[in-house]
């Protein structure tokens, strides 16, 4: 009992907001008040049986860091350049200006610097990889598989293009669903290349992702393996129970589903190596702690005010995911920040499979070093707490019972834990283009996917901007901003006739 009364007087704002996602994604297809009821009968089995008997073996540090477990070690690109030379001043012009040092502005920097062109600046409010970039699962994804995108695209084309027939609404997700696919397959095997040609030291592994699925999911499993083999997408597979204990540790009863090319990384490594690799050339400059607070267009040059002075520029990629509403209107209630946390502690299951991605229906787990990970939740936020650090500590507890449900019950100290802020837009597909048909683009709306755009999304917009001649992996009729901000007058692609 003294465990069930400090549970209840610990819930929080977000405890009452996640508790929404919860209901809607573990009850769908029935009436909210049944849903309720269901989510309150399955939550009063939470507080009073299974989270009091997982915490009879775990422990919360004290204090515990909210620091991710990415960053615990220190920032090599800390205040750069300023506390190397606090003397420094920010530049006052430059041929692009990035906003953003997480995964997509590293990538335009890396690309940058490879063309050996110009001049490219590399703002960041914070440090290098302090936003979601390094808040993260630490998964190199192969992106939403092809039914996935497909289904999430659906419903909005159904609110958008009222003017199409349903067949053709259906045609137009799967063309949506292997757009995505292609180019997130380029993706996944454009960072591995990169890691191996630049010999990177970011623990990369290439083992898969196993996501389970319960008896009532194996139906939609099937069919979702059988759509991607027949749009030809063969990445989105399943394994036996047998196979997901073999390579994952995990207990289950029914087959899982697999994606096979995904892999596991040290996300902020990633982010860092590449800076590091760009702001080596005379190309590419960063510049830390640096806040944009407004941005004006001059015509043939952008003004962008930022907390260290003023820039002039050609160019424009805002790499500013979630945040993006909040230096951009326009985009407030179309592209919103969505929290997810994690936790990390010292134990945990020793049959927890190491460098593989691992998902249960309510929650993922990794093992890194000398513990473990576990995360979950996806509730949406308003636009002004993009970057909310504000971890669930009823979620971490109910997320160590589920740990125990699919590893067994071992010992666990929690040290670390946080939240973060992906950018989901509304029909859960990025964004890759201009939003203000000049040279001011965006690369956002990931949906928690970011490793599966913004490598190869950043490498096609420097191409844009340098006129460089390749594969149009991102076409505007697909990706292009006005899909979400006005798709009255979005120039959707032509309907693919068999």
């Amino acid at each position: 009992m003294k465990t069930v009364l400090g549970l209840l007087l610990g819930l929080r704002r977000h405890d009452l907001r996640a508790a929404r996602t919860f209901i809607d994604t573990m009850f769908p297809g029935v009436s909210l008040p049944v849903r309720f009821v269901r989510f309150l009968v399955w939550a009063l089995g939470q507080i009073f049986f299974t989270i009091p008997r997982a915490l009879s073996s775990a422990r919360f540090a004290r204090p515990v860091s909210r620091t991710p477990i990415w960053l615990a070690a220190g920032n090599p690109l800390a205040n750069h350049p300023w506390g190397n030379d606090p003397n420094t001043s920010l530049p006052t012009d430059a041929d692009v200006v990035v906003i953003g040092a997480g995964f997509t502005g590293a990538g335009c920097a890396y690309h940058w610097a490879k063309a050996g062109q110009g001049r490219m600046l590399v703002l960041e409010m914070e440090d290098a990889a302090s936003g979601a970039s390094g808040r993260n699962e630490g998964l190199v994804v192969m992106g939403r598989y092809f039914a996935m995108v497909r289904d999430t695209v659906r419903p909005y084309l159904d609110k958008v293009r009222a003017d199409l027939s349903c067949e053709d609404r259906n045609a137009l997700a799967e063309q949506f669903a292997a757009r995505y696919s292609q180019s997130a397959y380029k993706n996944a095997d454009l960072v591995e290349t990169t890691v191996r040609a630049e010999g990177y030291d970011c623990d990369y592994a290439r083992n898969g992702w196993i996501q389970t699925r319960d008896e009532s999911g194996q139906q939609a499993l099937a069919e979702s393996i059988q759509a991607g083999a027949i749009a030809g997408f063969d990445d989105w597979t399943s394994l036996s129970p047998a196979e997901v204990l073999e390579k994952g540790g995990m207990r289950v009863e029914h087959s899982a589903g697999f994606s096979r090319r995904a892999a596991s990384f040290h996300p902020a490594k990633w982010v860092w190596s590449l800076l590091q690799t760009a702001i080596a050339t005379p190309h590419v400059d960063l510049y830390s702690r640096t806040k944009v607070l407004n941005i004006t267009d001059q015509g043939e040059d952008y003004t962008i005010e930022t907390s260290r002075g003023t820039i002039r520029c050609r160019h424009i990629i805002n790499a500013t995911e979630s945040y993006t509403a909040i230096l951009h209107a326009q985009f407030r209630d179309k592209l919103n920040p969505v929290q997810t946390q994690a936790a990390f502690g010292r134990g945990g299951p020793h049959n927890m499979g190491k460098h593989i991605g691992l998902s249960g229906k309510r929650g993922f787990f990794g093992r890194h070093d000398t513990g473990v990970m576990i995360g979950s939740d996806a509730t949406q936020l308003p636009y002004h707490l993009a970057g909310n650090n504000n971890p669930s500590r009823f979620i971490s507890k109910f997320l160590i019972g589920e740990m125990h449900r699919y590893f067994g019950r071992s010992p666990i100290e929690i040290t670390h834990e946080w939240s973060g802020t992906p950018g989901f837009t509304a029909d859960e597909f990025p964004v890759v283009g201009l939003i203000d048909d000049k040279r001011q683009y965006l690369i956002g709306g990931m949906c928690g996917s970011g490793t599966a755009v913004s490598f190869n999304g950043a490498r096609h917009v420097v191409q844009q901007i340098l006129g460089i001649d390749g594969p149009d992996d991102y076409p505007a009729a697909y990706y292009a901003p006005t899909r979400i901000l006005d798709p009255d007058n979005h120039p959707w692609p032509e309907i693919e006739r068999p």
